[in-house]
Formats: structure tokens, C-alpha cells, sequence
């Protein structure tokens, strides 16, 4: 007995002065094959700058020396796939995940994590639903679709009185335009017609076609930028010159390389400031790029998701869950998308929402609501 506990002693003061560090265990979870894999490496890799760059501190948990080791899991933006990664994460010991991207992953992972006391930091998920389920591990690190859906609704109002709305069908895009039509009837605009696809579409000539007939001042659409970029092409075929619309999930770096010219006038909104206007942004594009190349838009977001699941991990001293999660909840950092703090829900505490516009190939912001910016 006295010599078992004279190895234990011994175990731990070699792990404090410099021996193996123990490694904890944080998933990563985002579609990283298909048409949306762009955006879910660019999780990934946000992800990974920031546990390198806490790793290369030698942090420590009560005195002894840990390594975060990001575990990366594709859920191929499916929310059956989504539920079976998560479970993969919880059995292989993950310890706090960042993800997912898409609102219809997150919603049904979030309850795998909830019931085995993960936290779940999405650096995406806009759904207002993702964090209004009751679960305490479920947090995100940006404005939701009741604000951007609001800014994009208002927006549209402004620029006519008859708008038309098309929907994906999974919970981001519907989401995102029931939050739309209600800005534009609040603003005391139309809503023309509600179209509906899905998001592995490509054409849209017939929900076109009949849009085209109800003359829309503006098409909002709520998806991603595989399905946006097709959609606008056809719009310019058509002849239609209505103003087109989208969320986050189109605007993207992506968006104008499928769409090409047809992009030009094209205007998206997404949470958070612009990356040149955060806080940490411009050092985080150099750091980026330097590494991984181009930022999509949501690396900064991925990037904070972790920070603040290791950073909760610090202050608590512990990586598990049940200790750390009390510290999560009442985070108040800076991060490089700027000051983080969440509400009761797990939602992001004023988060702005940024209005951008294509011109010349490039987003350009036009307007940002909310957050310090509006202060």
C-alpha cells in the first residue's frame, strides 16, 4: 500500500515538473466533405489555430501540465450523421465540442451532448431553436436568426414593398425566413410570394419562374452557397433584376466564385462584425492566411469557440465537464470576434449583425446593427 502510494506521489510530481502532459480532448464538428466542405474546414481550422496557440503556452490544470488535442469529426451537414458523430465524440471522451455549422446538425447533436454533459460551443448555428431546448451545455458564439433575420428583413424592406422569400427546408434556412417575413410585415412591406427547395438543389427554374411572376422589388433567400450561387445565375438568365438576398450561409468567399458576375449587387448579412473590424481580426487574417489561407467566415467565430471552452477549462482548473461548465456559463472574455458573454439561453449577449454587398467580386459591409458597433 505504501509503495503504491509513493508511485502516485511520483506520477504526479513528474507530470508537474515536466513529464508527458496529460491530454484533453476537444471535438470538432462541421461538414468537411460535400458542397459545403469549405466552410466547415474553415471551422476546423480556426479551431486548430486556436488550440495550437494555447497549447504552445504549456497551460496547466491544477498544477499539471495538458495538451488539447482537437478530435475532428464530418457530419456531412446531416442531421443523422450529425447525431452519430456526436455520440462518437462523447465515447471517445471529448471533453467540449465546437460545432456544428448547420442549425439542423446542431439541433439534434445538442441533446447527445446535453444528455452525457458535454458543453457545445457552435461558432454557427443561428437557429433560435439550438439554444432554446433547456440544455445548459448548449452555447454560440454569434447573433441568432431572430437579429439577423430581423436586419435582413428590414433591410429589404427599405430597399422595396414587395418581397419574395424561398426557404431551404432544414432548420437554418426556414428558420432564418420566418424571421425575415416578419421583419418585412413589421417594416409594412409585402411578402409576395414564400417559395421553398432544398439544399441539395441546383435548379431553380420553376420556383424562378413563378417568383418572376409576382414582380418582387427583392428575393431573400435563406440556404447555403451552394444552392445561393446557382440561384442567382438563374435569376440574371431570366432577365429578373430583383435584388437578391441571402444569410450567412451564403456569404462567403464561395458565393461569388460559383455566382461570378451574376454576384455583383448580391447582398448578405452575418453575425459579427466584418473581419476587419473586430477586435482581433486583423492579427487572426494574418495568422490565418499564413497557415491555412483565406478566411470564409466562420474561422474567427471557431476560433473563439474553443478559446472559450479552454479558457472555462483554466479558471475551473478541471477539464470535466461538470466542473468547467459553471465557468462557461459565465464567461466574459475578449475574444477576436470581440467581447463574449452569454445570456441565460447560452446565446451570445448583444451580438451584432453586419449587411454586406457585392461589388466589384468582393463583399464589401455596408451596415452593421447591434453589438458595440451601434453603440
Amino acid at each position: 500500500m505504501i509503495f503504491k502510494r509513493l508511485i502516485a506521489v511520483l506520477l504526479v510530481a513528474g507530470s508537474a515538473t515536466g513529464a508527458a502532459a496529460d491530454t484533453v480532448k476537444i471535438g470538432c464538428v462541421a461538414p468537411l466533405t460535400g458542397p459545403q466542405a469549405h466552410l466547415g474546414k474553415d471551422i476546423e481550422n480556426g479551431a486548430r489555430l486556436a488550440v495550437d496557440s494555447i497549447n504552445a503556452t504549456s497551460p496547466t490544470l491544477a498544477g499539471v501540465p495538458v495538451r488539447f488535442e482537437l478530435l475532428t469529426e464530418d457530419d456531412q451537414a446531416d442531421p443523422k450523421t450529425a447525431t452519430v458523430v456526436a455520440q462518437k465524440l462523447v465515447d471517445e471522451g471529448a471533453k467540449g465540442v465546437v460545432g456544428h455549422l448547420n442549425s439542423g446538425a446542431s439541433i439534434p447533436a445538442s441533446r447527445i451532448y446535453a444528455d452525457n454533459g458535454v458543453p457545445q460551443v457552435s461558432p454557427a448555428s443561428t437557429a433560435v431553436a439550438y439554444t432554446h431546448q433547456g440544455f445548459k451545455t448548449t452555447f454560440r458564439v454569434m447573433a441568432n436568426d431572430a437579429q439577423q433575420g430581423k436586419a435582413l428583413g428590414q433591410y429589404a424592406a427599405k430597399l422595396g414593398k414587395r418581397v419574395a422569400v424561398v426557404d431551404d427546408r432544414t432548420a437554418y434556412g426556414q428558420g432564418l425566413i420566418d424571421e425575415v417575413v416578419k421583419a418585412v410585415q413589421g417594416a409594412g412591406a409585402q411578402v409576395v410570394g414564400r417559395e421553398y427547395t432544398t439544399d441539395k438543389s441546383t435548379d431553380f427554374t420553376a420556383i424562378l419562374t413563378s417568383i418572376k411572376s409576382k414582380r418582387p422589388d427583392v428575393v431573400v433567400f435563406g440556404g447555403m452557397d451552394p444552392q445561393a450561387a446557382p440561384m442567382v445565375r438563374q435569376m440574371r438568365t431570366l432577365g429578373m433584376k430583383t435584388v437578391f438576398m441571402g444569410g450567412d450561409g451564403m456569404q462567403s468567399a464561395e458565393f461569388i466564385k460559383l455566382a461570378g458576375s451574376a454576384a455583383e449587387g448580391a447582398i448578405g448579412s452575418s453575425p459579427g462584425l466584418p473581419l476587419d473590424k473586430m477586435p482581433g481580426g486583423a492579427a487572426f487574417a494574418k495568422r490565418f492566411g499564413e497557415r491555412f489561407g483565406k478566411v470564409q467566415i466562420y474561422a474567427p467565430f471557431s476560433h473563439d469557440s474553443a478559446l472559450v471552452l479552454i479558457q472555462a477549462m483554466l479558471r475551473a482548473g478541471s477539464a470535466e465537464p461538470a466542473k468547467y461548465l459553471p465557468e462557461l456559463a459565465k464567461t466574459q472574455i475578449d475574444g477576436v470576434i470581440g467581447p463574449i458573454a452569454f445570456d441565460d439561453k447560452g446565446d451570445l449577449k448583444d451580438g451584432p449583425v453586419t449587411l454586406y454587398q457585392v461589388k466589384d467580386g468582393r463583399w464589401e459591409a455596408v451596415e452593421t446593427l447591434g453589438g458595440a458597433a451601434a453603440k
